[in-house]
């Protein structure tokens, strides 16, 4: 072997529930998209049907080489109304479950991402009372049915993008009063004091939610250890990959310590820290800086190196190993993804080689997929999808992805 990645790096793609599934009619998102007013683009409608079309995703990805695929448990479908468990879905997951195993492909399952069930929302979401014991209900259910089965699972989905968004000023100035707005207007219909879902989070309570979901987690990796103690359990965050020119080290650590720290030092008691990384910002003594270069949808610079940069950081300070829930490029142009990814993979590589211990790399995404407030617009897939059809197109950069991973894990691949 003449690379650093060992023969059990886990190679997948990451998926999330809402954003694939479609008409999650009772989730807190479903409701807030088709609020008036509301700061989604669009309604999330159908989505890319992949709740009945799961097996075809299945097959790309098993026929992409790949060993891993990341999805996550709707918890609004297992639990509808508060106390009445569906069991078709808990079926259904295990169906996923079981049709991975079939395929090769280890699952990675998610526990919350993003979305939660709408009463929960309307109690006050995870501000709510007793909301760290409810999701380690769910969390307890979810594990008896799949925790046999499954490789490792992540309790929550980024619950430090608000921050991240904060800090790197991605939304306009007038989102933050439509996101009140929005909230305020979900209050009143669902007939209730306050209504908050956790990746539309007000600035004024994002301290009380990074509480929250810190007890959320701790409860819930508890619960999954209660059923299944060696079970890897973890937390995913979003880092970029923070880098200073001279002068502009007070800046980054700045940056570091408010968005990224706490959930690092959090990840300390875990098994592992999922890295979700698209892009590198550059500090300089006055601000960031923009070099040069192509640019992805968020307006950085696209930088094969970020994901390297972010996964040293986290695991320098967590001291756990580090998998790479998610890993992607907004791009309109899918040439740029062709040659980001295997460059990304490289850099990564020499990460692994340097001493830094990394479980595995999944990629954002498999389909062009629901985009959260974004809607439809941005493009991150490796599979386009017919909006109308919903036929599934493998991209260029699905091939080249499926080489890269060939050119590390050969004996696995024909």
């Amino acid at each position: 072997m003449n690379h650093p990645f060992p023969d059990d790096f886990l190679w997948g793609v990451a998926t999330a529930g809402h954003q694939g599934e479609g008409d999650n009619v009772h989730s807190d998102t479903w409701f807030l998209e088709n609020t008036e007013p509301t700061l989604f683009a669009e309604p999330s409608g159908p989505a890319c049907r992949t709740l009945r079309l799961w097996e075809q995703d299945l097959d790309l990805v098993a026929g992409m080489g790949l060993n891993s695929y990341r999805f996550s448990v709707e918890w609004a479908r297992v639990e509808p109304v508060r106390g009445q468990v569906d069991p078709s879905a808990l079926d259904h997951y295990e169906r996923v479950v079981d049709g991975c195993l079939e395929r090769g492909l280890a699952p990675l399952v998610t526990f919350n991402h993003f979305t939660a069930p709408h009463w929960f929302a309307a109690a006050g979401s995870w501000l709510g009372d007793g909301a760290a014991e409810l999701f380690a209900e769910q969390c307890d259910r979810v594990t008896a049915r799949l925790g046999d089965r499954i490789t490792a699972a992540v309790t929550l989905n980024e619950p430090n993008l608000e921050q991240l968004l904060q800090a790197g000023g991605k939304l306009p100035p007038q989102a933050e009063q439509l996101k009140r707005d929005m909230l305020a207007a979900a209050a009143r219909a669902a007939g209730t004091g306050r209504y908050y879902s956790s990746n539309v989070i007000p600035a004024d309570v994002q301290d009380e939610f990074q509480g929250a979901m810190t007890a959320a987690h701790r409860t819930a990796r508890a619960a999954v250890k209660a059923r299944r103690a060696d079970l890897p359990v973890g937390v995913s965050i979003a880092i970029a990959d923070d880098v200073a020119l001279p002068g502009g080290e007070g800046r980054r650590d700045a940056r570091r310590a408010a968005v990224y720290d706490h959930w690092l030092r959090v990840a300390r008691e875990d098994d592992f820290i999922g890295v979700q990384n698209y892009e590198r910002v550059v500090h300089g003594p006055d601000g960031e800086v923009l070099p040069d270069g192509p640019r992805n949808g968020m307006g950085t610079v696209v930088e094969p190196a970020s994901l390297a940069g972010a996964v040293r950081y986290a695991h320098q300070v967590s001291g756990v190993p580090v998998l790479v829930t998610e890993h992607g490029l907004q791009t309109d142009d899918d040439a740029l993804r062709v040659a980001f990814v295997p460059a990304a993979l490289a850099e990564l590589g020499r990460e692994l080689a340097a001493g830094t211990p990394v479980l595995g790399y999944c990629h954002w995404t498999l389909l062009d997929n629901f985009e959260w407030i974004f809607g439809y617009g941005p493009k991150l897939g490796l599979v386009a999808v017919d909006r109308r059809t919903f036929a599934r197109t493998p991209k260029p950069s699905a091939a080249a992805y499926a080489d890269a991973v060939a050119s590390y894990r050969p004996l696995a691949v024909g």
